[in-house]
């Protein structure tokens, strides 16, 4: 048996990457003294990154010799055809293997000879991307097995007769040849977009986003969101051409695209494509048929709000960086206000008057009401809809909604049984709920869509997808922007803030001693973490500082923007 560590598959990729970037810098240097000049006039380009190219089969290579190269081709071919790469397989095998059923990310691959004519590739994953684009972040330690069987043809060379339908990349390739792009799909009263992260092989990446739009959300969003697209519309020609930032395209059959509702099916579609450098769609109905008349509906994109802290129980907010209480709104009595809340009009506001009682928080003349009560109550989050969300630590499987009138839920979910909530956060779109729960396999981070009735009314949650799998969350999260999470998790270092993307990997920021909530209005400079001493801290380049007038000069008991 011959048994080749997956570093040398790393060694061969990096020796062509050196040899290339060497050949580029070797004809310039970078002037290390002298006056400063003023700069020739002229664009600056950008440098093309460094290719690599796929190579064939070498002569008299073994069975090892041969996975190792199928696998470097794959690699390096993963935005072309893979023609390269075929020349690995046993003619037969050729037209079966399909590398766009999915890519593994890999941190470590291991290539050993397991039997005369089987080769055995263990995996240390990363992440996992679906044909459709979606992608999963592995936990950690997650390892993956690989198994191919080989053949000798008539000139007695070694050929791949079965390979997994898979490709292997390193993280550094799947950086550079995968890009993140957010299909838009519409609430079901039409009045937002929804955003679902897809990552696609960085060729034809337009083609590939309305193919994924007409195919609608992935599962666990399925239920909760809903599309102007008309159900089996199709892309012909099957491709979207775009020059000088214009997109065409045409959807078949004509008549349901010519019945959909334009001006929203026009939002999704152009929201979708305006990433990718995308300034003007043009959508013909059937082919041959005309340009699609009227613009796209311009749907509302709510301001974040502004940031509420809690201090001896008085909702207060920073008026040109200076606490002052929030005007009609009475301090909560409890044995331990915390945690607030609100809509983000402001006329829903709750907190906990202590760890098992959920109260509304009095303004004006309405006095406050107890609305639930039960062990290790969850941080609340106001839907807009006007419902709130909490979790009772006592009743497993199950969250509770509950309004100001008294009116209450139970939203429950299969994926749930078993389970303990301990935090939720619904986004602002009202469709997706944040979920950390724990279980037999520990606590985790889990993304499910809200399902409602046509009042809004929640009923249950769509299957979980799990993000920042590596992760041990706590008892807060937020969402720091449409698609991304932020979560307190366990570390070597203490409770640590993370950026958990919905679809991608989670990083984690500077850790904050005896950090205990988080607060988020929209994008990383709004992230607020407080601590148990009742310090308040914001990001801002990249670590944590304190907030004056509020640090050392208050108590702060919980912190939020509305949601």
């Amino acid at each position: 048996m011959t048994r080749v560590r997956g570093g040398r598959l790393r060694t061969l990729v990096v020796t062509a990457a050196t040899v290339l970037a060497g050949a580029l810098t070797g004809c310039v240097a970078i002037p290390t003294s002298g006056p400063v000049t003023v700069g020739v006039d002229g664009e600056v380009r950008e440098q093309d990154r460094i290719v690599v190219l796929a190579q064939g089969p070498q002569a008299d290579a073994g069975p090892v010799g041969i996975v190792e190269g199928f696998l470097l081709a794959a690699d390096a071919e993963v935005t072309g055809d893979f023609d390269v790469t075929r020349q690995f397989l046993a003619a037969d095998q050729r037209s079966e293997w399909d590398p766009g059923a999915g890519t593994i990310v890999a941190s470590a691959t291991t290539v050993e000879q397991t039997g005369d004519a089987q080769v055995t590739v263990s995996l240390a994953v990363n992440a996992k991307v679906y044909a459709d684009g979606r992608y999963v972040e592995a936990p950690a330690d997650a390892v993956e097995t690989l198994r191919y069987e080989l053949v000798q043809d008539a000139r007695g060379n070694w050929r791949i007769a079965y390979a997994p339908d898979v490709v292997v990349v390193n993280s550094r390739s799947f950086e550079q040849q995968f890009r993140a792009t957010p299909l838009y799909f519409l609430t079901p009263d039409e009045q937002m977009l929804v955003p679902e992260v897809r990552f696609f092989r960085d060729r034809n990446v337009p083609t590939a986003v309305v193919r994924a739009l007409l195919a609608g959300p992935s599962a666990w969003l399925g239920d909760a969101v809903t599309s102007a697209l008309p159900t089996g519309a199709e892309l012909k020609p099957e491709a979207v051409s775009v020059e000088q930032g214009v997109a065409e395209l045409t959807l078949e059959p004509a008549r349901a695209v010519q019945d959909a509702d334009r001006g929203l099916l026009l939002a999704q579609l152009e929201e979708s494509l305006r990433p990718l450098g995308v300034t003007t769609l043009q959508v013909r109905a059937g082919a041959g048929g005309a340009l699609l008349g009227g613009v796209a509906a311009v749907l509302p994109n709510p301001e974040p709000g502004d940031l509420e802290i809690l201090v001896d129980g008085q909702t207060m907010s920073l008026v040109d960086g200076v606490p002052v209480p929030v005007e009609g709104v009475r301090p909560v009595v409890g044995a331990q206000p915390q945690a607030p809340a609100r809509s983000g009009d402001g006329t829903v506001r709750v907190a906990l008057a202590d760890a098992a009682t959920l109260v509304s928080v009095p303004v004006g003349g309405a006095e406050q009401t107890t609305l639930l009560r039960g062990t290790a109550l969850a941080s609340p989050s106001v839907d807009r809809f006007a419902w709130v969300w909490t979790a009772r630590g006592a009743a497993t499987g199950r969250l509770d909604a509950v309004r100001l009138d008294g009116t209450a839920v139970e939203v429950t979910a299969d994926w749930l049984v078993g389970r303990t909530v301990q935090a939720v956060r619904v986004s602002r779109d009202g469709t997706r709920a944040a979920i950390v729960s724990d279980g037999p396999d520990g606590a985790t981070l889990d993304v499910a869509g809200v399902v409602r009735d046509d009042d809004g009314v929640p009923l249950t949650l769509g299957p979980g997808v799990r993000a920042g799998a590596p992760l041990t969350p706590t008892t807060s999260v937020v969402w720091v922007d449409d698609v991304t999470l932020g979560v307190l998790a366990e570390g070597d270092a203490g409770r640590t803030p993370h950026r958990v993307p919905v679809s991608g990997s989670s990083t984690p920021l500077p850790a904050v001693a005896d950090a205990v909530a988080l607060a988020s209005g929209r994008g990383d400079r709004s992230l607020y973490v407080v601590t148990a001493d009742g310090d308040l801290l914001r990001h801002e380049g990249g670590t944590w500082v304190a907030v004056p007038d509020v640090t050392d000069v208050l108590v702060v008991t919980g912190a939020t923007f509305p949601g």
